[in-house]
């Protein structure tokens, strides 16, 4: 051991001593039958030690019992131990290794059964910490492409989740207003600590009026077989990138209510995580690639109750860390302002938002989707393409070219007046909305402008537009995306193109996209 790691590991152990023996045993090197990297580093949460010894982690669970989570018995660990590791294995099953069992003689413990068997510990491959997602923000790394990536394998986790009648009946009101309402119950002792009276009477106030308000809401969650065994716990410090492959890990596996969700519960996690650190452009743009992925756009609707309940569960937990007994003073005051902020947070997404409707409007080729992509971004919109709803409909990947079949007139048909439908839903609950497709047809134009004139919707027209050789050379240069329009098909539709009458043009801003 060199002085400077014999220095580090001894400034650890005077700080563990108010930790349990077995944690300040298991900061030792001697603990473990393999090699270990000085100074072993340890983790906390509200309910958990991580232990980082180089190769592998180990996490024990603490004997707590918040009500929503219980650890108090070494058999309740060893179950909940083993649960984690099978859950795991779903999104990071090369990380999850085994679970082990921790004995002890006399003072002395060991892994392994050899002895009275005291706790249980999850045995990881430890990643790099950098390779968080969580720490790849913090070093300014992170970038859209990952963002994008999270989005696409967020999606492909939830297609393959698990379902049936047990955990869909999790969906219902009455369930998902009890779990909220345990939140609500559970945060009390913090009113004037770490949040507000107001806050608090105000974000409660919400949740219940959204839960009375949208019942159909709810029921088509449950109908769509959208209530699956999800991750419960989707935020940035429980996903990394490492290897070249994003791995989804330390999903809920104490409480079956925060596991037993629809998928947007999971979504939120991840939304509410990045504008928490500021980033509302990423989480768009994760929000955008997983709607996109899955074709769940009316799943948008209860995402803002949703945003504001996970704010709130990270508010909550948080708040225990005030209560702990083996938090120093500094970190107590630091959980004691994240606190504050999460809880701030979560009520704010409580406030009444304006929707609005921006119609992108163009040939194929002429920018619609690199411009609606940015408008998204920067107001936090939803962007709604005609081509994914296309492909969504008619049932075939996203990347794969449709036949004749997609593209007949009915299909046409079907397809407006779906982007028109979901951006009505979403524009009335709120949401920005770019309804991204050609409209070259006036009845088209003239059936958005109908109904945002109905509903008091603001509306915009964007047309974008550039000279035949750039769209042209666009189109034949085109690659990795959705759009299965070629050069062949920009002469029938430049003479199929309706110009914008006079009532339309009050809309209209000309984009020139070259």
């Amino acid at each position: 051991m060199k002085k400077d790691d014999s220095f580090l590991l001894q400034v650890m152990l005077n700080e563990a001593m108010t930790l349990p023996a077995l944690i300040q045993k298991m900061l030792t090197p001697e603990f473990y039958p393999h090699p270990v990297t000085l100074p072993i580093q340890l983790m906390q949460t509200h309910a958990s030690y991580v232990l980082l010894t180089g190769e592998f982690a180990y996490k024990l669970k603490k004997p707590v019992n918040f009500g929503f989570l219980d650890y108090s018995t070494v058999e309740k660990r060893q179950h909940f131990c083993k649960e984690e590791l099978r859950l795991n294995q779903r999104g990071a099953k090369e990380l999850y290794l085994e679970v082990l069992p921790i004995a002890q003689q006399g003072n002395k413990y060991y892994l392994g059964s050899d002895g009275e068997i005291v706790d249980y510990a999850v045995k990881m491959v430890q990643f790099p910490q950098e390779t968080l997602l969580s720490n790849m923000f913090a070093a300014g790394t992170i970038t859209t492409e990952n963002i994008e990536e999270m989005g696409r394998v967020v999606a492909k986790f939830h297609a393959h989740a698990q379902t049936n009648r047990y955990i869909a009946s999790f969906g219902t009101i009455d369930r998902i207003k009890q779990s909220i309402d345990d939140n609500y119950r559970q945060t009390e002792p913090y009113i004037g600590r770490a949040q507000t009276q107001q806050q608090f009477t105000e974000t409660k106030a919400y949740t219940d009026r959204f839960l009375e308000e949208h019942p159909q809401l709810f029921c088509d969650r449950i109908l769509g077989r959208f209530i699956r065994e999800c991750h419960g716990d989707l935020h940035l410090r429980n996903i990394c990138r490492w290897r070249d492959k994003i791995f989804l890990f330390d999903c809920i596996e104490f409480n079956e209510p925060f596991r037993y969700v629809d998928t947007m519960y999971d979504v939120a996690f991840a939304v509410m995580d990045l504008e928490a650190r500021e980033r509302k452009d990423l989480a768009n743009r994760f929000l955008n690639t997983y709607a996109e992925q899955t074709g769940d756009w009316a799943g948008l609707q209860v995402l803002p109750m949703y945003l504001s309940r996970q704010a709130y569960v990270r508010a909550k937990v948080t708040s225990f860390l005030l209560d702990d007994p083996a938090i120093s003073n500094a970190d107590r005051a630091a959980a004691a302002q994240t606190a504050t902020d999460y809880y701030h947070q979560a009520w704010e997404y409580t406030r009444p938002r304006q929707g609005r409707l921006i119609m992108l409007a163009g040939l194929s080729g002429s920018g619609k989707s690199t411009l609606g992509k940015k408008i998204a971004q920067e107001l936090g919109g939803v962007h709604l393409r005609s081509d994914a709803v296309r492909k969504h409909l008619g049932g075939i990947p996203l990347l794969a070219k449709g036949d004749d079949s997609l593209y007949t007139p009915e299909m046409t048909a079907q397809t407006y007046r779906c982007v028109l439908e979901l951006g009505s839903k979403l524009a009335v609950q709120g949401f920005t909305v770019i309804l991204d497709a050609k409209y070259d047809r006036q009845s088209l134009r003239a059936a958005v402008i109908d109904l945002a004139r109905s509903q008091s919707i603001p509306l915009q027209i964007f047309y974008c537009t550039a000279p035949e050789d750039v769209l042209l050379d666009r189109l034949a240069h085109r690659t990795g995306d959705i759009a299965d329009a070629t050069v062949n098909l920009l002469a029938s539709q430049q003479a199929a193109w309706e110009d914008f009458t006079s009532t339309e043009r009050a809309y209209v801003t000309t984009i020139y996209t070259t």
